[in-house]
């Protein structure tokens, strides 16, 4: 089943015992096998706490089944347990742009570039037949350019498509005086701090920030205002005839 041991926490639950309740009851359980192993693998890591938490990727799996994600991207890869999970949630069309993940049979599913991800996206853009053609981002990378890989992702993501930041509550420490935040959490702060400020004015999405793990964000790309008055109205003009 797995243990709470083999976690770092992360979490931001203020009862350990409530975040392993939770693991245990309903993550662990239903923890694919390779998920389950490549977690062990990273839990004596000294960077350990990076890796997504085992109920951060319990929902993650769950969003790309709810929309049926088969085109998705992911910036910022640690050890891969999120790349894992989002190839096992793909269909086996799916496509998303590593031993365990070799082991596990979803290679196939993974073009994995090792790169600076802004060159990479803008090359993405290059070619139109990209813009729109994603279903599904994942972004876990250096905090001040996640302003700069959600435009990106705005041009490549088709409309219902969903963008999920993780981090964006950096261990509460968004909501902290500065003078008590600790020295390990103060790089990275206040990018975070904007960045949520900056997604919760963007009209081109919804968005909801959940408080699993170290916070998650989710962005559901939709249609602007002039976009979907246009469509009201062809629509309208349609039921009339």
């Amino acid at each position: 089943m797995g243990s709470s041991k083999d976690v770092v926490s992360k979490g931001l639950l203020q009862s350990e015992a409530l975040h392993e309740y939770i693991l245990r009851t309903s993550v662990f359980p239903r923890e694919a096998k390779p998920l389950k192993e490549l977690r062990n693998a990273t839990a004596s890591h000294p960077r350990a706490i990076m890796v997504t938490s085992p109920d951060s990727g319990q929902l993650l799996s769950m969003l790309l089944k709810l929309i049926n994600a088969k085109k998705t991207i992911e910036i910022g890869v640690f050890t891969g347990y999120s790349l894992l999970l989002t190839a096992l949630a793909l269909p086996d069309d799916g496509k998303i742009g590593l031993p365990i993940i070799e082991k596990a049979g979803v290679g196939r599913k993974i073009e994995f570039i090792e790169s600076e991800a802004l060159p990479v996206l803008d090359k993405l853009l290059e070619n139109q037949e990209n813009e729109g053609s994603f279903d599904f981002a994942f972004v876990d990378a250096d905090k001040v350019g996640y302003k700069n890989y959600h435009e990106k992702l705005m041009k490549l993501l088709r409309i219902g498509g969903l963008a999920v930041y993780d981090n964006t509550l950096w261990a509460g420490s968004v909501a902290m005086p500065e003078d008590l935040v600790s020295d390990q959490f103060k790089p990275g702060r206040q990018s975070v701090i904007e960045f949520n400020q900056y997604l919760a004015a963007d009209a081109r999405v919804e968005i909801s920030h959940a408080s699993v793990g170290d916070g998650m964000t989710i962005c559901r790309r939709v249609q602007q205002h002039g976009q979907s008055s246009l469509i009201a109205v062809i629509v309208l003009i349609h039921l009339l005839y």
